[in-house]
């Protein structure tokens, strides 16, 4: 018969042992990670051009585009987006779909007053394949840009909005883009390249870009110049710039160089739109429609034993607001990982089913163990860290091993997320900056990642309880004058 004491011992070192494999693992994928995005971004280094560019820009192989908007209470920033968008982009033929998802605040009338917005009376919106959407009130087009429109519909939702927006647009491919994000001019040419440059046989249907923040940065009549770029000084929002240069430089080019990538920033990428259509569109009934519809295109690839592929490009660049209050911060991240829940349950018979290749042998399960039930395994670690401390003698070895190896998974992460993002595009040229970035990225472990770690845990068991889901509105302060 074993004591209390002996089985507290065994449950300690279990303890101990699980979250020790899983940062082993996860440290180990995270390296793969890193040397294949590194690989990467050093072979095409420099090959881009603004000569380059601009061929592509003249070329007549130059694909439309449709641009979709979503907005829903985003009087702060909509303005300065859509300038963003009409006002100098460097592309040779796209519409801009503003849709209007039943705000309650001024968004519908600064985009009238703003562009000089008129009804088409004799307008109709036919559904394409199975999408639908809430009522649609109104559409209007800009008297100063005719490739400028506007829908005006009852209240559904991003993914709602976002079908109403397809069943509009009129070209081949379109762009989802968030109400309150900036690009740079010439984003769109950049998004595409992968398209264009794809090889004989290849069908590139779905390209995504980075999302950087724009917090503190001068934006002015929707342009942000390279010289206005500035960091933050608030340590949420430098946590944030360094989660997304992790997620994006490092995770993000890994994955797509083996069509292993299970999403798409719902802030920015672009779409075939014909496989959407066929696709069903975005579900409405799900918080994480962009991760969504990419697992089920995916799907789709697979058991149409097509060579098509998604990929995601570092060099276009969208601006966006990031939270500046935990609050607001909160509601985010525990709705993003009620999304990533949704998405792995509406496609559970993916997960470790060869005929799925290796969105299904290494994508769902990796996005399952690590990303999804990771929050769970980290509070094991700082649970057993904690009772290390407490118990003493033995306890304290393992408790410091485990903490020494938390602290160097998070800070290999973050600093060479840093790094990458120096090398390859320079957005914070100036020393003080990058020294800011790399002493957050080292302080990470000890207060940002905790967070994280609980709130990621809260929007699993809201996953799980079934917590419906919304827009998760954010107060915004808008990102351009």
């Amino acid at each position: 018969m074993h004591s209390l004491s002996e089985w507290g011992n065994v449950f300690f070192l279990a303890m101990n042992l699980v979250v020790i494999v899983f940062i082993l693992f996860v440290f180990a994928f995270y390296l793969a990670l890193f040397l294949i995005s590194a690989k990467k971004l050093n072979k095409e280094r420099g090959l881009d051009s603004i000569l380059y560019y601009q061929s592509l820009e003249n070329s007549a192989h130059t694909l439309p585009l449709s641009i979709i908007v979503p907005a829903y209470n985003e009087e702060a920033g909509i303005v300065g987006s859509v300038r963003s968008l009409v006002g100098g982009m460097q592309y040779p033929l796209y519409e801009v779909i503003v849709v209007n998802d039943g705000s309650k605040d001024q968004t519908l009338n600064k985009m009238i007053e703003e562009f000089s917005m008129a009804e088409m009376n004799q307008k109709v919106i036919h559904r394409k394949g199975s999408l639908v959407s809430k009522t649609v009130k109104a559409v209007y087009q800009s008297a100063i840009y005719p490739n400028l429109f506007l829908i005006d519909k009852d209240n559904g939702g991003k993914a709602d909005a976002l079908n109403a927006g397809i069943n509009l647009s009129k070209y081949p491919y379109f762009v989802s883009l968030d109400g309150d994000t900036v690009l740079d001019y010439s984003a769109f040419i950049r998004i595409i390249k992968p398209i264009l440059e794809a090889s004989p046989g290849e069908e590139i249907i779905a390209s995504g870009g980075t999302v950087a923040i724009a917090n503190d940065c001068h934006i002015e009549r929707g342009e942000l110049k390279a010289e206005d770029i500035v960091l933050s000084r608030k340590p949420v929002v430098i946590m944030q710039v360094i989660e997304y240069m992790r997620a994006f430089l490092l995770g993000r080019i890994g994955l797509s160089q083996h069509n292993l990538l299970l999403i798409i920033s719902g802030a920015f990428g672009v779409f075939k739109t014909d496989w959407v259509v066929r696709a069903g569109g975005y579900k409405v009934d799900t918080v994480g429609e962009d991760m969504e519809l990419v697992v089920r295109l995916h799907r789709m690839i697979r058991e149409e034993k097509s060579k098509a592929r998604i990929v995601y490009t570092p060099d276009p660049v969208c601006y966006t607001e990031a939270p500046e209050e935990l609050k607001i911060l909160h509601r985010q991240r525990t709705r993003w990982h009620r999304g990533t829940f949704e998405s792995l349950w509406a496609h559970r018979k993916m997960m470790l089913n060869p005929r799925y290749g290796g969105i299904g042998m290494i994508s769902m399960p990796y996005f399952l163990f690590v990303e999804l039930l990771g929050p769970v395994i980290e509070l094991l670690g700082y649970l057993a860290v904690i009772t290390g401390l407490i118990l003493g003698g033995v306890y304290i070895k393992f408790a410091l091993l485990l903490f020494i190896l938390t602290f160097l998974y998070g800070s290999f992460l973050s600093i060479g997320s840093v790094l990458l993002e120096e090398w390859l595009i320079k957005r914070y040229p100036k020393p003080r900056d990058l020294t800011r970035l790399m002493l957050y990225a080292l302080s990470e472990s000890f207060w940002y990642r905790p967070i994280m770690t609980i709130w990621r845990f809260q929007g699993l068991i809201q996953a799980i309880r079934g917590k419906k889901h919304g827009w998760g509105e954010m107060t915004r302060k808008g990102v351009s004058s």
